[in-house]
């Protein structure tokens, strides 16, 4: 390890009152990009609504599916909060850089560019886990919920899903998916921070695997499809974590010998 050197801290050693003043304009930053991209969704709240229920649109038959709402004011609250979600995915990257403009003067220089991979890499991948959750999960999942409609003792079962209680589950969905589909940065954060190594994350793997399958079942309906949709590239994530880990163990060891093999 490199000694210490009083150039790796930024220079501005604020007292905590500083802090606190900072912490607030940048709470106020955020809560405003939120506010703003929410209000320009809101204009756009029908249609971003009509995106969100083509899947369920997909999954009845042709001519059949309906969306109802037992409450007067149902529908006016679903499309606000149909604006927040929209406008908070939208306003993400500023609050992202408000949280890094916040912390990143406390970090040494090589700790900026250790964690400034991450908050890259945080979106993307949680826009892939939302994509794979809207794109393939749900399609077949509310195939699969719509296929009990039918007659039963000699009733009428029929699914009239509840336009709030429809938009929640969906909302719960994208974001367990693209949390899940963040496993690659947790994993690497604890290797960087010397909480886990990658060994040790490696020898529990048949932990990691029966826990991959709880979390999946518990997040998705009860079929063994959709379970599996989200155990599986869960699963990938994490061995590809564990060989990116070790390839940049071989990096370092290679720099390493390099640095000592120098005169």
């Amino acid at each position: 390890m490199r000694p210490f050197k009083i150039a790796d801290l930024d220079e501005t050693q604020a007292p905590l009152l500083d802090h606190l003043i900072e912490l607030r304009a940048r709470l106020m930053r955020s809560l405003l990009a939120l506010a703003l991209a929410s209000m320009g969704c809101y204009a756009f709240a029908h249609q971003l609504l009509a995106f969100l229920v083509r899947p369920l649109a997909a999954a009845f038959p042709p001519g059949q599916g309906r969306l109802i709402y037992t409450k007067l004011y149902e529908a006016f609250f679903v499309e606000i909060k149909v604006a927040v979600f929209a406008g908070f995915l939208l306003s993400f990257p500023i609050i992202a850089n408000q949280l890094w403009a916040f912390i990143a003067p406390g970090l040494y220089a090589r700790e900026k560019r250790a964690f400034l991979p991450f908050l890259i890499a945080t979106p993307v991948l949680f826009t892939c886990g939302a994509a794979f959750a809207y794109y393939v999960v749900m399609p077949n999942a509310f195939r699969f919920l719509l296929g009990f409609s039918g007659e039963t003792g000699g009733l009428r079962l029929e699914a009239m899903p509840s336009t709030g209680d429809y938009l929640t589950f969906v909302m719960q969905f994208i974001f367990a998916f693209g949390a899940c589909f963040l496993l690659p940065v947790f994993m690497m954060l604890l290797d960087r921070a010397g909480l886990v190594s990658r060994r040790q994350m490696a020898a529990a793997r048949r932990y990691v695997i029966v826990g991959i399958v709880i979390v999946a079942v518990l997040l998705t309906p009860p079929d063994v499809a959709s379970a599996l949709m989200l155990a599986v590239p869960m699963w990938m994530l994490f061995e590809g974590s564990l060989m990116m880990m070790w390839l940049g163990e071989r990096r370092a060891a290679k720099a390493e010998a390099k640095a000592a093999a120098a005169p």
